[in-house]
């Protein structure tokens, strides 16, 4: 078995980056849009979200002729912006981070930001919804600019909502294991009978009696006993023999 190490939603070993499989995340998909609505709301209070009255020559905030709310979208929609590229590059390059502590941070950031400008879009969009019910003069105010405004403020909230949740759901999963099955040997089984074939014998231990002695009878001439020392034997047949007299 072969083990590898998931950690924050995406694996621990480095590899090569698939553009068409990065684009095609939800969390790409959600990020692209957040950082479209923030365009759009930006966009429309710089072009149209200032005009001048006709007894005045300052040119004031559509929202209720309260510059206090264009400004807090324009800043909002702007550091949103910003951050939905930063966080689209950091998305691609969190695959190819090898320490799992530095992706934790990574994700942490996303999911603090992600969070707090859920709230901070939900601030704007009831702030630029109240001053636009509150506006009563409308002579020369572009209408489609301040309805778009509005409608993507709400759009806002969800998409950064979503990124939020998707944060949350890497910062929960932290590092695991994940197990790829590879060809291995089967374990032995100890329970299993041998085969017929490699069966062992069967070892019956037999009882060893040792052998009884009886004792040498001490009446028995020893055949071993060597006969008594004789110095200077003569041969047999010369005992008579004298030497002759000359």
């Amino acid at each position: 078995m072969e083990t590898l190490i998931s950690a924050y939603g995406a694996k621990l070993a480095g590899g090569g980056f698939d553009f068409n499989k990065f684009i095609r995340q939800p969390q790409t998909i959600v990020r692209l849009l957040s950082w479209i609505f923030a365009m759009v709301v930006f966009a429309c209070i710089t072009t149209e979200g200032y005009i001048n009255s006709a007894h005045s020559a300052e040119a004031k905030c559509i929202f209720n002729q309260n510059d206090s709310a264009c400004q807090y979208a324009v800043g909002i929609g702007v550091i949103a912006f910003l951050a939905c590229v930063g966080f689209l590059v950091l998305d691609v390059y969190v695959p190819f981070m090898s320490n799992a502590q530095e992706r934790k941070y990574a994700v942490m950031a996303d999911l603090g930001f992600s969070g707090a400008w859920t709230f901070l879009w939900f601030v704007c969009f009831c702030l630029l919804a109240s001053q636009w019910g509150s506006t009563h003069d409308i002579r020369g105010v572009p209408m489609d600019a301040g309805r778009a405004t509005v409608a993507f403020s709400f759009f806002s909230i969800a998409t950064w909502g979503i990124l939020t949740y998707f944060a949350l759901g890497r910062f929960r999963r932290g590092v695991n294991e994940v197990t790829i099955p590879t060809y291995a040997d089967p374990p032995l089984d100890h329970h299993t009978p041998y085969p017929p074939t490699y069966a062992p014998t069967s070892y019956n231990p037999t009882t060893y009696t040792p052998t009884t002695y009886t004792a040498y009878p001490s009446n028995m001439p020893d055949i071993h006993q060597q006969p008594p020392f004789t110095p200077n034997p003569q041969p047999p047949g010369d005992a008579g023999y004298q030497p002759p007299n000359y």
